[in-house]
């Protein structure tokens, strides 16, 4: 199970947000590069960054801080927010990102997610934010009718690389993960699915290690997203990092 450090890019600063809310930004660093380079350099294996001016424009606005980031790395990048046509997933993967994550556009046109996946395998991740079981979409300013099972099963046989799983409510509230939510769409679902949102401390690391799967359909929890709580410093990431890499499967 990965522990996967967060940079979300703001006006091209690093900030954490609380449940969404664009106006409750925190800042942490106006140095996007040497942010990313900082958690690769605790062992970090692989980094989230979401472009948060993108996920409300609907198109990339944060591409000079996350080309500086590219740069100053040697791990794999999963990159998010307003990604929403082939030609941006194009211009991302051609950039230098690893994996690509659809979240609107998954939810608007679940044939473009298709077509990305057959034209780009094992880049194409799909992200499902969800605000009370149903999916939310627009940088999270829209709330759909559609609950985030039906969109994960919408992708499980369509070669998605990946599922980031976020419950809204607990985003940047240090108020501990929705393991119970993650785990029953990892049954549910044979896709790998990536934990985000509310993780606050060690113990939040520990149980959802022990909810980790895989289950009976072959869905499994592959990691962990973690943003607020390793700036602030409620979580060590370098302890957290090395306790997972050691951990042994329950």
């Amino acid at each position: 199970m990965l522990l996967i450090p967060a940079i979300d890019l703001k006006n091209g600063q690093c900030v954490r947000l609380f449940q969404g809310e664009m106006e409750q930004a925190t800042i942490y660093s106006d140095n996007p590069g040497a942010m990313a380079a900082h958690w690769q350099s605790l062992g970090a294996k692989r980094l989230h960054v979401v472009d948060l001016n993108g996920a409300f424009a609907g198109e990339p606005v944060n591409g000079q801080a996350v080309r500086t980031i590219l740069a100053a790395l040697t791990i794999p990048v999963q990159l998010g927010g307003g990604i929403r046509s082939l030609e941006t997933i194009r211009m991302w993967l051609e950039a230098g990102i690893a994996t690509v994550i659809l979240g609107t556009i998954a939810c608007r046109d679940p044939e473009l997610v298709r077509t990305a996946c057959r034209l780009y395998p094992g880049r194409i991740s799909v992200g499902i934010d969800a605000r009370n079981g149903r999916v939310a979409v627009e940088g999270w300013a829209e709330t759909t009718d559609l609950s985030a099972l039906e969109l994960a099963r919408r992708f499980e046989d369509a070669g998605v690389y990946e599922v980031i799983f976020t419950d809204i409510s607990r985003d940047g509230a240090l108020s501990g993960p929705n393991i119970a939510a993650t785990r029953a769409l990892a049954e549910a679902v044979n896709l790998p699915f990536i934990l985000s949102g509310g993780i606050s401390s060690m113990t939040d690391i520990q149980q959802a290690r022990l909810h980790a799967g895989p289950f009976a359909r072959g869905g499994r929890i592959a990691g962990i997203i973690t943003g607020k709580a390793i700036y602030d410093g409620r979580l060590d990431f370098q302890a957290a990092n090395q306790w997972l890499a050691q951990s042994v499967a329950p």
